[in-house]
């Protein structure tokens, strides 16, 4: 007669898988030293980290081009509202009766999709602009990701100048391609096509960001997602990128410094709309709980408030100044947005995604919308 399996509770199962999750357990303790380990190093040598992972997104590209095409995921640069109210009726002044209203491109920020545009691109569509989006690998760095946009721009005509309007990083992608592709100072255009009008920077962190110091925490917290919530393929994420993105926007940071450093051509100008907290959001402070939460580091979440009490007292000093720093907007803070060369911001009451974006569909206007279509009506 067959012997039959002990029960789950006899004491002889107990011990045959008791080996078992001793190696379990020692294979995770090994799995987040080595994480620790790298999260270490990449923290003290950002520059290198930075180089590594683009050599590894490059071997990636060499080994599975097609799999790796950011044509997979929807990524290019397209009309996403003709300049007409939803009706279908043209406005006055609008569509192919006004030429001399610029095109838009709208340009997300890092982990951002489309929807951020879902307010502002009917607004400036009621007002007569025609409105296009570029969607990107927005993980890889930003000057892949301007070249990405550089590559696509011929989408677009040429009968008419086109204003960029980036939010968060995207901002700092449309700088790279002006500055570099498309009108860069004292040198020939490396890419054809529509000339540049203008730029509005929303939220963007022209001086960086120290969101970017939480990078290999949230990495963490990736990793241990429930698998309803990962992405159907891996190569998916790896198309986005290999994280050199959160790099460039730490404060000081190799790219920002180039940046900044690079001269800006007269002929198109610029203009920064940012937001400030009127008080720290309790969604934040959720947030960073649950950060330390899935990671499962108590350490991690005190270092975490530590940090968001910091900002929290830059926060109040700067509002009982008038001036809105420390925190900000959430993300980036008013200091970070200041740009030499260009006016001071004009600042709203809001945080980094609400000031664009509705949360409900009874909350109010976000307050961004208003201002950037003043400045888009001053540049006419």
């Amino acid at each position: 007669m067959p012997s039959q399996r002990p029960p789950a509770g006899d004491p002889v199962h107990r011990r045959r898988f008791k080996p078992l999750r001793r190696r379990l357990l020692q294979a995770f303790a090994l799995l987040l030293a080595v994480a620790a380990l790298w999260t270490g190093w990449a923290e003290l040598h950002p520059d290198e980290e930075r180089a590594l992972r683009t050599l590894v997104h490059d071997q990636l590209d060499d080994w599975f081009p097609e799999l790796m095409s950011p044509a997979s995921d929807g990524h290019g640069l397209f009309l996403r509202l003709p300049a007409a109210l939803h009706t279908g009726k043209p406005l006055a002044g609008s569509g192919t009766n006004a030429p001399e209203r610029p095109r838009l491109v709208l340009i997300h920020g890092l982990d951002e999709p489309g929807i951020i545009w879902d307010d502002l691109a009917p607004a400036v569509a009621e007002a007569g602009f025609e409105v296009w989006e570029l969607r990107y690998p927005n993980d890889q760095g930003i000057d892949r990701s301007a070249a990405f946009l550089a590559q696509h721009w011929g989408a677009l005509p040429d009968d008419r100048p086109v204003i960029l309007i980036g939010h968060s990083m995207g901002g700092l992608l449309a700088r790279e391609f002006v500055s570099r592709w498309r009108h860069p100072v004292a040198e020939l255009a490396k890419v054809e096509g529509a000339p540049i009008g203008g730029l509005i920077m929303v939220g963007t962190p022209n001086q960086g960001s120290a969101w970017a110091r939480l990078r290999i925490w949230l990495e963490l917290r990736e990793q241990f997602e429930d698998a309803q919530r990962r992405r159907f393929s891996l190569f998916a994420g790896l198309r986005d990128g290999l994280g050199e993105a959160k790099i460039d926007l730490r404060p000081g940071s190799a790219f920002l410094q180039a940046l900044n450093a690079r001269p800006w051509p007269e002929s198109v100008p610029r203009a920064i709309i940012g937001a400030r907290l009127v008080e720290p959001p309790k969604q934040l402070i959720a947030s960073l709980d649950a950060v330390a939460a899935e990671v499962g580091s108590e350490a991690l979440s005190e270092q975490l408030h530590a940090w968001f009490d910091e900002l929290s007292e830059g926060l109040s000093e700067g509002l009982s100044e008038g001036l809105g720093d420390g925190l900000g907007d959430g993300a980036v803070s008013v200091e970070s947005l200041r740009l030499e060369g260009v006016a001071e911001p004009v600042i709203v009451n809001g945080a980094h995604r609400t000031m664009l974006r509705r949360l409900f569909a009874d909350d109010p206007t976000p307050p961004a919308i208003t201002p950037i279509i003043e400045q888009l009506e001053s540049w006419r």
